[in-house]
């Protein structure tokens, strides 16, 4: 097994050479990683020059070292090959000695041993571009990192032991329709569908389980909004990638040491609706911020937004329920009412047991109720001829 956590001396040294370097020139990597890179050439073929003068082993892999060196001082160590490789969705540690990564939706165990330090200090670079923290007080963390990944850390004495830390890659090539369609998990008349109702201001919900795809599908479909539509995007922590000119993206944040300071996803969708949004766009849809989503869609705003559900009517179903979590005086009869009118198509996502995600059914509200839930009409169905 790879023994990370612990490098060769001679990478060692140049690891610290290079930090000290950067320091005493204040260089910001994150803005200019080739400066880190042409630092850290210098400082191996330094390394080589002292070696062969003294006697000692130079190294012999050049371009080798300086790719572990950046990856401890500007990257993240012992995970950056992972993170780097355009095949792996997720990392994932359950201890230093347990990491894991998803390749198609099917999990594998790699041969990497960390020790708490190591995964510790990996916690702490990749937060440290977010502001956000982890410690006793805040035992959980979301946050984004610099390339759109997603990360999401638990602590002792939540966790029994060690640290667990995933890491859900920003993967741009499902970051459009057209590509969700080539590798398969959008059939083309459901991408007809789907696309056709962004362009033409419907209001969309994306439902499914974890790690069916919802935030991919739902991000391609925000991309392939109508040009010139502006659109506004709230999430507890950036997941979202939308290319288009007139966008605005918003993520909450947790409350200070001393308990303020807290803007909650619900803040959020009140604070956009005052932002002239074409589109309103909510990550996911999951606590009583679906009533001011709901009050939106109900006056004209087009929304998009996923949700966890099992199926496409139990997302109709679930989004009727949320809002009743932001008060006793909410009326379930407007609720359910104005979800029955507000919401024109679901797109229900599923992930089969080889790790394969596809876009299972398409259905559509129409406007009645069947006692106390929306009846819908199915518009695609995979499978069905």
């Amino acid at each position: 097994m790879s023994l990370a956590a612990a490098p060769t001396s001679a990478t060692a040294a140049v690891v610290e050479r290079v930090r000290e370097r950067l320091r005493v020139e204040q260089a910001d990597v994150a803005r200019d990683p080739d400066h880190a890179k042409r630092v850290a050439y210098s400082e191996v073929r330094k390394h080589n020059d002292y070696a062969l003068a003294r006697g000692l082993a130079p190294v012999d892999d050049e371009a080798g070292c300086v790719r572990d060196v950046l990856a401890q001082v500007t990257g993240y160590g012992p995970l950056q090959p992972y993170l780097d490789d355009p095949t792996v969705e997720e990392v994932w540690l359950n201890a230093p000695d347990r990491v894991f990564v998803s390749r198609g939706g099917a999990a594998e165990r790699v041969p990497l041993v960390l020790t708490d330090a190591v995964v510790r200090d990996l916690v702490e670079r990749m937060l440290h571009s977010s502001g956000r923290r982890v410690d006793l007080s805040q035992p959980f963390v979301d946050a984004s990192l610099p390339d759109g990944s997603r990360l999401h850390v638990v602590i002792p004495d939540i966790t029994r032991r060690h640290w667990a830390v995933n890491v859900r890659k920003f993967l741009p090539s499902f970051r459009d329709v057209e590509r969700l369609v080539q590798s398969g998990s959008l059939a083309p008349e459901a991408a007809t569908l789907l696309t056709n109702g962004m362009r033409g201001g419907r209001s969309i919900l994306v439902s499914g389980a974890t790690h069916a795809g919802k935030t991919t599908l739902l991000a391609a479909l925000v991309s392939a909004a109508a040009p010139g539509q502006r659109i506004i995007t709230v999430e507890e922590t950036f997941e979202l990638a939308i290319d288009a000119a007139d966008v605005v993206a918003m993520q909450g944040r947790q409350p200070s040491l001393e308990g303020t300071g807290e803007v909650s996803l619900r803040r959020l969708v009140k604070e956009a609706l005052r932002m002239r949004p074409d589109r309103l766009v909510v990550g996911e849809v999951r606590d009583a911020e679906a009533l001011d989503l709901l009050l939106a869609l109900n006056t004209g705003v087009p929304g998009a937004a996923t949700i966890h559900a099992n199926s496409a009517a139990e997302a109709l179903a679930k989004l009727a329920a949320l809002p009743l979590l932001a008060g006793r005086n909410i009326d379930a009869a407007f609720v359910l009412s104005a979800v029955a009118r507000s919401v024109d198509l679901v797109a229900h996502c599923v992930r089969d047991d080889s790790g394969r995600r596809r876009v299972a059914e398409i259905v559509t509200p129409t406007g009645r109720l069947l006692g106390d839930a929306a009846e819908v009409r199915v518009l695609y169905r995979a499978g069905r001829r």
